[in-house]
């Protein structure tokens, strides 16, 4: 199977072998159980003092009953603003949690090699399949997939002439969707920094980072990865096969060498 390499002039100049790997059949319940075993390896252990909101002299009137109050302990002492107020137990004010996070729970979760290897082989290959892409939301236009572009544009360093190359492309649509997709969260996670939520664009999967992922920053949703790292959370958010990528000729190159080296 064979590919077109667009030049930055949107245009295609020659061809390239794709690798097998582009031929794996779709796993996409691989995928998604792989997806969240990885995404679990971002996660920060969290956790409570132990001694948190006990450490308090409230104790339980002996004998409770008699002086008509409720019977739950209270801290001892007179004439000052904690004395006689409950503590030590959940649901007072300043008291303990009921149920606090552990530090030693397991969120750091495994997932053996093989699978892993076949959930990031089988998103490669449906990054070539047209109803995966679309089915993302993806603006194709009617671009033949999978799109293999050339080298040069690794060295884009503006994110002017990005746009204007997607554009050549026949992106136009996508990055419309792009700039109208961009939201603005409420309550508490606009309060912790996370303001704004965007829809998830192109991929661009280079050899090397020469410039591009710079450029790349401004556009919302468009994500630059290098081949040797790539990863099912690049190629499938949220555990959904079919991200639009872009895959440079050499990145397309070192694929093939890879599965080369894992045959033998």
């Amino acid at each position: 199977m064979e590919a077109n390499v667009i030049s930055l002039e949107g245009k295609g100049e020659k061809k390239v072998e794709l690798p097998e790997i582009f031929s794996t059949p779709p796993r996409e319940d691989v995928i998604e159980r792989v997806f969240w075993i990885l995404w679990s390896h971002r996660l920060q252990p969290k956790g409570r003092d132990p001694t948190a909101g006990k450490k308090t002299t409230a104790e339980t009137y002996n004998p409770p009953t008699g002086r008509g109050i409720s019977r739950v302990p209270r801290v001892k002492g007179e004439r000052y603003s904690r004395a006689g107020q409950a503590g030590g137990i959940s649901g007072v004010v300043k008291g303990r949690l009921a149920h606090p996070p552990k530090s030693e729970k397991v969120i750091y979760l495994k997932v053996n090699k093989k699978e892993k290897r076949l959930a990031t082989m089988s998103a490669i290959a449906l990054t070539a399949n047209k109803d995966a892409v679309s089915a993302r939301g993806h603006l194709l236009d009617g671009l033949k997939l999978p799109l293999v572009v050339s080298d040069e544009i690794e060295k884009v360093k503006k994110t002017s002439e990005l746009l204007k190359f997607m554009e050549d492309l026949g992106l136009g649509k996508e990055i419309e969707r792009l700039y109208n997709g961009i939201r603005i969260n409420s309550g508490k996670a606009r309060m912790r920094g996370r303001a704004y939520r965007e829809r998830k664009g192109p991929l661009f999967v280079v050899k090397h980072d020469k410039g591009l992922k710079r450029a790349a920053a401004s556009i919302p949703g468009v994500d630059v990865v290098e081949v040797s790292s790539l990863s099912v959370l690049d190629l499938a958010p949220g555990g959904r096969a079919g991200r639009l990528t872009l895959w440079t000729e050499s990145a397309i190159k070192e694929l093939a060498k890879e599965e080369k080296k894992n045959e033998a």
